[in-house]
């Protein structure tokens, strides 16, 4: 604590300066006293930033350009999604999105009914049905429910209904499938082909020619299966094998078709990376549905021709190279 000095008791204290008087702050009246008469030009108000653009992703940039054709009125795409919590080991549910995706963006409204274990819809009331692919045992639940639900399904093939079958889809649809282990699962009997389990497991990239309405192109996809399939005379080939094993690795065909059921071994999914063929299955439905020939207006691919001819590519690179695998046996985590 500062110590106070002493003063003289009867000398009085001088008084402390008085403060400086404020100053009076420059208005524009005042201002105006020691300027010329004529007033300065208001300065221009700079106009507010624009709000940062959010950068375009290639993702994004790729949605925005999707365009709608001239207005159509469309009834709903009927869907029947058959066993998607069961068959659904490979991702082939991406069918399903490339199909609705490609058709709403071309304002066809889709509707999905997911039929699983149990459930017997009349198949006439759909457009197309996804029949996708799964390892033997969950084929074989599946198989053993599919006998009811084939008559209807029959029915509904027999009147023009679209069906679009993967691997295990594939054999549950022709007239049996024999598993390694002797097993004998039997099909709906609408494509007219067997398959038969294999010593090997063929597991590549692959890539065959399709031919729909006269128009040919190169399909590309992945292929995870040991089915030894055989077609009888009552189907033909989806498709001819450009790489990878086809239906059994021999004949040079791949997967299968009678009408408007197209089948085949490959998975990847198949339809988001070939927007041809999923746009030829969308103009089928739609066809049918609607009575009259029907050609969807065309979309920005850039993405899909680049997954397309990525696949492709990793597809020749393995031509003639057989990438089947013998079954293992595992011992504690040892192959022999």
């Amino acid at each position: 604590m500062s110590k106070r000095k002493p003063t003289d008791p009867l000398t009085p204290a001088p008084e402390p300066p008085a403060p400086a008087p404020a100053r009076e702050p420059k208005t524009t009246a005042r201002a105006s006293k020691r300027m010329p008469t004529a007033a300065p030009a208001p300065e221009p108000i700079a106009p507010a930033p624009a709000p940062a653009r959010e950068p375009k992703t290639p993702a994004r940039a790729h949605a925005q350009s999707r365009r709608r054709p001239e207005e159509h009125d469309h009834r709903p795409l009927r869907i029947a999604h058959l066993y998607p919590s069961l068959l659904n080991v490979a991702g082939d549910g991406g069918n399903l999105i490339a199909i609705a995706r490609r058709a709403e963006w071309r304002g066809i409204p889709v509707e999905v009914a997911a039929v699983e274990k149990g459930e017997t819809p009349d198949f006439r009331k759909f457009d197309v049905v996804l029949f996708h692919g799964g390892q033997d045992v969950e084929m074989a639940v599946a198989a053993e429910d599919f006998a009811k639900k084939a008559p209807s399904l029959r029915e509904a093939v027999d009147e023009g209904v679209l069906v679009f079958a993967v691997c295990a889809g594939l054999q549950l649809l022709g007239h049996r499938y024999i598993s390694n282990a002797g097993e004998e699962m039997v099909g709906a009997g609408i494509l007219d082909l067997e398959t038969r389990g294999g010593p090997q497991r063929f597991m590549q990239h692959a890539a065959c020619e399709v031919t729909i309405d006269g128009a040919t192109e190169t399909v590309v996809g992945f292929e995870n299966h040991s089915g030894l399939t055989e077609l009888g005379p009552g189907c033909e080939a989806f498709g001819r094998v450009i790489a990878g094993a086809g239906n059994n690795g021999k004949d040079g065909l791949e997967g299968a078709r009678a009408g408007n059921v197209f089948a085949t071994y490959l998975h990847g999914p198949v339809l988001p990376k070939n927007p041809w063929l999923t746009d030829r299955l969308i103009e089928i439905a739609v066809s049918r549905a609607e009575g009259a020939p029907f050609t969807l207006a065309p979309l920005d691919d850039d993405l899909e021709r680049h997954a397309h001819d990525v696949a492709l590519a990793k597809a020749m690179a393995n031509r003639g190279r057989r990438t089947a695998l013998e079954p293992a046996k595992l011992v504690r985590g040892l192959k022999r």
